[in-house]
């Protein structure tokens, strides 16, 4: 390879990096690809240089985690780490098959010289004048023969880096603390001549270079962004002016305008000057552009055209996602409440309701909602339907659909696959996607993993399955990084949902944009009711103490070997701590016995265990083998996430696996939310819940309709729950659960008693101690992550306490930036693999407060830091070289002159191995202690009782009452008066509730009335709405009206055998329902008006009225009617 063009001054100071720019040189116009991967690599290197002569700590040889490194963002400027970091992102773009162009590398390249300035400015003392100015390398012709042989020259290369920075590692252990040179580190920077001005305009840029804008590297102008463009019909007195940037369209029309104003200022600065020449663009070209306006670190967007207010974004859309919503969405979105949803998709009332509420919301120009709906009245399908209509309105074109496991996100792509004739991907991330991906089902961990490889306009519509608090505390970045329609689902009733997540969808607290709960779900039929059935033990209640036991299980207690003096456990430790097989076994008898069966009323139907663990389910499924051997292992399986088949099992419970037999799951938190499963007629709470908004998540697993289940026209009408843990009971006392506080994290924890140490230490006047402590706060702040969403919305209070020696003086106005705006940031710090390092550091710091303060608490501490000390595996080999300092830890000398220098010394000495604890084994004990002792069936408690919600007990009841009075419909002469609409006395009334109790012990017909408060003292009216009226009594009513409108068409026939039906089947009509709801308006929007003249409406409505309740007079009166 001959001599690079723009780095030979690199060539005695360091070869191997001359030769590195060399290689991306030659490559800028035939491989632009290459030569990106190149120039990575020469940053790549050059970075290791810099660890490798300044000593750093090693953070891996990851170039990323290389420049996020604690000394290394300490002692090198920003400026010149952003030069490095856009480097690294188009090379990894790159090197993972992004496309680039020569345009592209020759920036980078100039980015990489003015980095190779610096770097011989600050290391090897070299004068600005040493090195030319930048020169653009020329097309050069190329051959295969020649690129193999640079190919060979780079690889030999590469490997001699990697020898000698093998040394390096091997030394690195002998290494002392870094001395960081920053002040020349930074006086080189300042040589480079980047200005505040140059800084604003290179966050800018690589923000634009990284959603894939051609930006020219010198200021100028490239065929998709203008700089410094000059404009006229500027409003403020001048004729001309001058726009920051212009993103332009193929087209030659503007696409968005950018306005820059210094990082010292607020963004807000630039908004009227940007709109004034989005103004003159206009006016211009005929088209108005985004407006953009940023201060370079925050970024507004202001879509006036469409009449929304400016919102912050974390990014710039691509050209893409601007070409999109500027040349589509803006001139083809039609009203949304012009259309309605496709009724094949969500076609109840309500579901219609909730779709209509939130685009009625979204035509507001509200850019959020968030739906309440009961677990099994279909919100995915509410979702497909609102996405479907968005879709067709031109309003989205691609949809981000997250939940939150896995097998969820399988379900959820089956669904829209189902409904949707679009493209459609599972995981998310640009490999996995097309350009006619219009769908894309991640997880909400996936999907963290993955956004920012999408520009911020990526996505139009976000739809949040199981939005609660977890949502908004672990991935609120997702749904502040895209600027897109965002739509929050969940089931959790409204006085559980937290006030965050209201906040999060911009919801007033307990006014959901759309509400359909549980009780109006039942009420309607949508759902069905359950029945609760207690059935409780005495250990279950009590524990299991060896003073409690009788004598007979005494004795079994000391015949399996247990001592009595270790069996005391505690109500919450049975099934957790200690499992016993029988109370197992009276779990799975109580299921088998009393269980609802399927069709043939001899088998068990669909059931799911909640069981405590892992180790429980385990247990729970060994009993049923035991006890039930016939059904031969197939018929109950754990389903949890020990197991790697836990997809394919949820397949075989739901009737679609290869497992055709499995009917009981046993779940360990799977089967707990998400899953839909609507044959499931039993559900088992083996385990206490405290949480209500996973106990009713829980309960919506057996709510789903299930029609035909147990035979042709018999439907589903109940599921059971067995509760053997009082879980009812515990909630009937309505505890009201705290609002949950914003918890502080590990982090967050050690930044505030540092923060408190250097507090401490300056009143005391210890200068050398206070600047300890002061160094680790200035460190702490300076790891940061800047990705993400939470710190760039501080980073102007970032930056600010970030200047030179602002942390170190330690003012007042500091300190209150420092814990009100920075210290809450802390949480967002990756801990993966150094949790127990940062706990570590934070019970020494605890240590050293103690001490400093002369407080008594010093011993409790050192207690604790004597504990893991004690408990280090030092045969390990990570463990050995630090020997000296844990033998010293453990001698008394080490604690009688303590000092803060020493306990710093054995925080930093001992925090990376500290993790290398022996296992406490509790004696030998592993796992749970598992005995046999028999349950005292005389303390057994069973029992059914109410679900504590009106609504459905009252549906419960009424298929009691219904079950009995069905059987009566031939010989009971009073019920048949009653079903034809006929007048019955008090004391025909009163005989047949004699019968139906006789025939019925338990069913009281008078209950009825507690249930309809409308309809008391008209119990005839109560029984006719549950058994309906004959058809031929309804056909009577009508008989003239036929017969006197002998020319009705076949849709006035129709509505009226709709009529006639829903008056046999209920009883009785609602006559607003003949006007707006269901069945009528499928005939006609209007329903009855859009079907009948006004006049033959009126007669139908007279004729109805007979039929209404509640109606006015005696019983006696009410059916004479």
């Amino acid at each position: 390879m001959g001599a690079s063009i723009n780095f030979t001054f690199l060539e005695r100071q360091a070869t191997e990096l001359e030769q590195l720019c060399g290689f991306a040189e030659q490559y800028a116009h035939s491989d632009p690809e290459s030569a990106l991967v190149k120039l990575r690599t020469f940053a790549e290197e050059m970075v290791k240089t810099i660890y490798q002569r300044q000593r750093f700590k090693p953070v891996g040889t990851v170039l990323f985690d290389m420049l996020k490194g604690d000394q290394f963002e300490a002692a090198i400027p920003d400026v010149v780490r952003t030069k490095f970091h856009a480097i690294r992102k188009e090379g990894n773009k790159a090197a993972h098959g992004g496309s680039t162009n020569s345009k592209r590398v020759i920036w980078l390249l100039r980015e990489a010289h003015q980095l190779a300035g610096w770097y011989c400015v600050t290391f090897h003392k070299m004068d600005k004048s040493e090195f030319a100015p930048f020169r653009e390398p020329t097309p050069t012709e190329s051959t295969a023969e020649k690129n193999k042989a640079n190919e060979e020259e780079l690889t030999k290369l590469v490997e001699e880096l990697a020898k000698a920075k093998a040394k390096y590692e091997a030394a690195e252990q002998e290494l002392s603390e870094l001395k960081a040179q920053q002040d020349n580190a930074q006086a080189a920077a300042n040589t480079l001549n980047l200005t505040e001005e140059e800084t604003r305009k290179r966050l800018i840029d690589v923000a634009l270079i990284d959603v894939g804008w051609d930006v020219s590297q010198n200021g100028g102008n490239t065929a998709e962004v203008g700089q410094e463009v000059e404009i006229t019909h500027v409003v403020d007195s001048r004729e001309k002016g001058y726009v920051d940037y212009v993103l332009w369209d193929d087209n030659g029309k503007p696409l968005a305008v950018i306005e820059a104003k210094r990082t010292s200022k607020s963004a807000e600065v630039g908004r009227k000057q940007a709109a004034m020449y989005a103004d003159a663009l206009e006016k211009e070209h005929g088209q108005r552009p985004i407006i953009f306006y940023t201060n370079g670190y925050d970024i507004f967007m202001w879509d006036d055209a469409q009449g929304y207010p400016p919102r912050q974004l974390f990014g710039f859309y691509s050209k893409a996602s601007l070409q999109y919503l500027v040349n589509f969405q803006r001139q083809e979105k039609e009203d949304l409440n012009t259309l309605i949803p496709n009724p094949e998709i969500a076609g109840r009332t309500y579901q219609i309701e909730t779709i209509k509420r939130v685009t009625e919301a979204f035509e507001a120009k509200k850019r959020k909602a968030l739906i309440v709906q009961a677990t099994g009245t279909g919100k995915t399908r509410v979702s497909i339907a609102l996405t479907d209509l968005l879709m067709r309105a031109n309003w989205v074109k691609r949809v981000l659909f997250l939940c939150d496991r896995r097998e969820l996100r399988k379900q959820a792509k089956n669904a829209f696959e189902e409904h949707l004739d679009v493209s459609i991907t599972i995981g998310g991330g640009k490999g996995s996607e097309t350009e006619k991906t219009r769908i894309t089902v991640a997880t909400y961990p996936g999907m963290m993993k993955k956004f920012q490889q999408y520009d911020v306009g990526h996505f139009d519509l976000i739809v949040a399955d199981e939005s609660h608090r977890s949502i908004y505390n672990m991935y609120r970045d997702l749904f502040r990084y895209f600027d897109c329609f965002q739509v929050g689902l969940t089931a959790t009733p409204i006085g559980f949902i937290n006030k965050s997540t209201f906040r999060m969808f911009e919801c007033d607290p307990e006014h959901p944009t759309s509400f359909y709960p549980l009780e109006r779900a039942i009420e309607e039929e949508y759902l069905v009711p359950y029945e609760v059935y207690t059935h409780t033990t005495k250990f279950l209640r009590d524990g299991i103490k060896y003073s409690d036991l009788t004598p007979e299980q005494q004795q079994e207690l000391e015949e399996n070997g247990e001592l009595p003096e270790d069996m005391n456990a505690e109500q919450g430790q049975v099934d957790k701590d200690v499992l016993n097989k029988d109370t197992a076994r009276h779990i799975i008898r109580n299921l088998m016995e009393n269980g609802i069966k399927d069709a043939t009323g001899q088998t068990l139907g669909k059931t799911i265990i909640f069981a405590r663990n892992h180790n429980h389910a385990i247990l729970l499924q060994k009993v049923f083998d035991e006890l039930y051997p016939q059904y031969g292992g197939q018929f109950t399986q754990v389903i949890d996430t020990y197991d790697s088949r836990a997809e394919d099992l949820i397949d075989d419970f739901k009737g679609i696996g290869t497992n055709q037999n499995l009917t009981i799951a046993i779940s360990v938190d799977m089967l707990d939310t998400g899953i839909d499963v609507p044959e499931v007629l039993n559900l088992v709470f083996a385990k206490p819940v405290k949480s209500k908004v996973k106990f009713w998540q829980m309960i919506g697993r057996g709510t789903r309709l299930c029609e035909n289940l147990f035979g042709p026209g018999k439907h589903k009408n109940k599921f059971r729950i067995f509760d053997h843990w009082s879980n009812f009971d515990f909630f009937a006392q309505d505890i009201k659960e705290a609002e949950p506080t914003a918890t502080k994290g590990i982090r967050q924890k050690l930044f505030e008693i540092r923060m408190a140490l250097a507090t401490v230490s300056m009143e005391q006047n210890r200068k050398a101690q206070f600047k300890t402590f002061i160094k680790l706060v200035d460190a702490d702040v300076r790891n940061l992550p800047k990705d993400s969403i939470s710190v760039k919305e501080k980073w102007k209070q970032v930056q600010s306490v970030l200047a030179d020696g602002v942390i170190a003086e330690f003012s007042p106005v500091t300190t209150v930036t420092l814990s009100k705006d920075i210290a809450p940031l802390m949480r967002w710090i990756d801990m993966r693999g150094e949790s127990m390092a940062y706990s570590f550091d934070l019970l020494v710091s605890h240590a050293e407060y103690a001490l400093v303060k002369g407080s008594s608490d010093f011993e409790d501490f050192k207690g604790r830091i004597l504990d893991l000390v004690n408990n280090l595996q030092t045969i390990l080999p990570q463990v050995r070289p630090y020997l000296d300092m844990v033998n010293k830890a453990k001698s008394a000398e080490f604690w009688e002159e303590i000092t803060i220098n020493d306990l710093e010394e054995l925080r930093k000495s001992l925090r990376s191995i500290i993790k290398y604890q022996h296992e406490e084994t509790g004696g030998g004990q592993v796992g749970p202690k598992v005995i046999d002792i028999t349950e005292d069936t005389s303390q057994v408690k069973t029992g059914f009782m109410s679900s504590g919600i009106k609504s459905i007990d009252m549906q419960i009841y009424r298929q009691l009452v219904e079950a009995a009075l069905v059987r009566m419909f031939d010989i009971d002469p009073t019920l048949r008066k009653i079903r034809r609409g006929e007048p019955v006395t008090e004391a025909e009334l009163s005989q047949l509730a004699s019968l139906v109790l006789t025939n019925n012990p338990g069913v009281r017909l008078e209950v009825l009335e507690e249930f309809y408060p409308d309809l008391a003292g008209h119990l005839d009216l109560v029984i006719r709405s549950i058994v309906g009226m004959e058809k031929e009594a309804v056909r009577a009513k009508f008989t003239q009206f036929v017969q006197t409108h002998p020319t009705m068409t076949a849709q006035q026939v129709r509505f009226l055998d709709m009529l006639q039906a829903q008056i046999a089947q209920n009883g009785t009509i609602k006559l607003e329902a003949l006007m707006s709801a269901a069945p009528f308006t499928s005939l006609h929007p209007e329903g009855i008006d859009g079907v009948f003249s006004d006049k033959d409406a009126d007669e139908i409505i007279t004729i109805a009225k007979q039929f209404e309740f509640p109606l006015n007079g005696s019983a006696t009166e009410s059916s004479a009617q």
